[in-house]
């Protein structure tokens, strides 16, 4: 068992731990076997549990929280939502020298959503509009008291200002980066939501998304769900879709003019973020986030 930390203090996770913290908390799932899943993505290491169940285990700091985020608000969202969600059956305490809750959750059949699959989908686009209007349907008010709403306030888009107007700088080489300026002075002086509070998944994107016999299955990974600015959402237009399906994706939703500029600066934020963190070490982020930024600028 790898217990211990790496040089940028991150547990390091392996199957005996997993099977350590699984057999001796959750004594039900003891013995049920164990295989890695990879890739899983960059905030959490996910292990299958049988055939039924995953576990899964933050990877750093910024992730830790979402096990309990999940369990208690998925339950909830799952019965008003058209796409399956990965619903909590479990969270686990810190052991054998892991510092952090972590889940089992149920797991979900599909691939990850692919641009040459779905891209061109105006069906697929309208899914996602439904999806997104049924997740905003459901009220916050009633539900949160005043401690749980703080929790769940979404970050607004101006608080990215001073990183992403640096990580225009550091791209400058490989994009536009007056255009770029151009576009961030736009969404940040733009006005903000000044409609009722609404839930937002908060990462909305390609890699979030499951699809099984070529259609929309499953929507994953609710780390960042709160309650804020819809703008956020709409970064699944830039991330997966072309501009016919983004199209039908805007006419679907009834995006203002405002919302899709604020949505284009989250877009241009998010892909920004992703490029300079991971580009140089990853071919698949950079292609990602290079189309994102495209398609960002284009609008």
């Amino acid at each position: 068992m790898s217990i211990g930390r790496t040089s940028d203090a991150r547990p390091l996770i392996d199957a005996a731990l997993v099977r350590s913290l699984v057999d001796t908390q959750f004594p039900q799932w003891a013995g049920t076997s164990l295989e890695l899943f990879d890739p899983a993505g960059s905030d959490h290491v996910i292990y299958r549990l049988g055939a039924e169940l995953s576990v899964r285990l933050p990877r750093h700091v910024g992730a830790v929280g979402q096990a309990g985020k999940e369990s208690e608000w998925l339950p909830r969202l799952a019965p008003h939502l058209p796409l399956a969600v990965p619903v909590p059956v479990g969270v686990g305490e810190p052991g054998f020298g892991y510092p952090w809750p972590w889940a089992v959750c149920r797991w979900l059949d599909g691939e990850v959503a692919t641009i040459e699959a779905l891209a061109d989908s105006s069906e697929a686009a309208v899914e996602l509009a439904g999806f997104l209007s049924a997740l905003r349907r459901f009220e916050p008010d009633g539900l949160l008291d005043h401690g749980a709403r703080e929790e769940l306030t979404a970050r607004p888009l101006a608080d990215r200002d001073r990183v992403t107007r640096a990580a225009i700088a550091e791209v400058s080489g490989a994009f536009d980066a007056a255009a770029m300026t151009e576009l961030w002075d736009a969404a940040v002086s733009a006005p903000g939501w000044d409609g009722p509070p609404v839930w937002v998944h908060g990462d909305f994107h390609t890699g979030n998304l499951l699809m099984a016999d070529g259609r929309l299955s499953a929507v994953i990974d609710f780390g960042g769900l709160g309650i804020g600015d819809p703008a956020c959402d709409l970064m699944i237009a830039f991330t997966l879709m072309s501009a016919g399906s983004r199209a039908a994706f805007r006419a679907a939703l009834g995006v203002d003019d405002v919302t899709w500029l604020r949505g284009r600066g989250w877009a241009l934020a998010t892909a920004l973020n992703a490029y300079t963190h991971y580009a140089t070490v990853n071919p698949r982020v950079a292609a990602q986030t290079t189309r994102q930024i495209t398609e960002a600028l284009i609008g």
